[in-house]
C-alpha cells in the first residue's frame, strides 16, 4: 500500500513521543514522520535529533513559540510539499496514543478504494471512546451535530484531528482560504475538501484518551470553533457530492 507521511504537531509531548513511535513503526514500518514542535522545552527536538531514524524517517521542523495547531499543520504541508518526495498518503494525527497507529492500514485501504480525504470516526455506529468523562463526551457529540446542523456535512465526527489524504489532492488545496488556528482547523479543512467535491470516506476508530500530558483545549480555542463554523456555512455547499463508504 505504499509509504505514508504522518505529520504530528508537538508541544510538551515528550513524554508520548518514545511510544508513539514504536507504536507507529510497529503498525507501519516505512512509514517517514515529521514533527512539527512548538518550542516545547521539553527536550523533545534533542530526543528526535539523537534518534536513529533521524533525517532518514524521522523529520524534525521546529518553530520558535507556540503558535497553534492549525499554523503547525498548515507548516508541515508546506513542508512536505518541498521536501517529501513521493509517498501513498499524508497522515494527520496527535503524538499522545489517542490515535491508534494501527488504524493507519485501515486508512490506506480507503484511498486505495478511491476515497481522496479518509475521516478516522468516534461516532459511526455507536460512540468508540474510552476514559473521557460524561461531559466532555457530551461537548464532542453536541459539537459534532452543531457542525453538521450548521454546514450541512454529513460526516458523523467533523471535529476529529486524525484523518488521511490523497496526496496529489493535498497538493490541490489552497492552504491560504484556511484561517482557523485551533480545533476549527480540523473542522475548516474538511469543509473545504467537501465544498470541493472531494470523495471522503469514513472510518471508525477507537478513541483511547491521552496517555501522558495535558490537552490543548481552551476556551478560546472553543469560542473559535463556535464562530467559526456559521462562516463556513456562508461558504456555500458543493455542487455534486461524492462521499464513499
Amino acid at each position: 500500500m505504499g509509504t505514508p507521511f504522518i505529520i504530528v504537531p508537538t508541544y510538551r509531548e515528550m513524554a508520548n513521543l518514545p511510544g508513539f513511535t514504536e507504536a507507529l513503526w510497529s503498525a507501519q514500518p516505512s512509514a517517514r514522520l515529521l514533527v512539527i514542535d512548538d518550542a516545547s522545552g521539553d527536550g523533545a527536538p534533542a530526543w528526535i535529533k539523537a534518534h536513529e531514524r533521524y533525517e532518514r524517517s524521522l523529520f524534525l521542523l521546529e518553530r520558535p513559540g507556540k503558535f497553534g495547531l492549525g499554523s503547525a499543520y498548515i507548516a508541515g504541508f508546506h513542508w512536505l510539499r518541498e521536501h517529501a518526495g513521493a509517498c501513498s498518503a499524508v497522515v494527520q494525527m496527535d503524538a499522545d496514543l489517542s490515535h491508534d497507529p494501527a488504524a493507519i492500514g485501515d486508512f490506506l485501504r480507503a484511498l486505495a478504494d478511491g476515497a481522496d480525504l479518509v475521516l478516522a470516526t468516534r461516532y459511526r455506529d455507536g460512540v468508540r471512546v474510552t476514559n473521557w468523562p460524561l461531559t466532555r463526551l457530551m461537548l464532542s457529540l453536541g459539537a459534532a451535530k452543531y457542525v453538521q446542523w450548521t454546514t450541512g456535512m454529513p460526516f458523523t465526527d467533523p471535529t476529529g484531528g486524525f484523518k488521511a489524504f490523497r496526496p496529489e489532492k493535498l497538493a490541490e488545496l489552497n492552504l491560504s482560504h484556511v484561517r482557523s488556528d485551533g480545533y476549527a482547523f480540523q473542522i475548516e479543512v474538511t469543509h473545504e475538501a467537501w465544498r470541493l467535491g472531494w470523495k471522503i470516506a469514513e472510518v471508525p476508530i477507537t478513541f483511547v484518551d491521552r496517555h501522558a500530558g495535558t490537552s490543548k483545549m481552551s476556551a478560546r480555542i472553543v469560542r473559535e470553533a463556535v464562530w467559526r463554523v456559521p462562516a463556513l456555512a456562508l461558504r456555500g455547499r458543493p455542487r455534486q457530492q461524492e462521499q464513499v463508504a
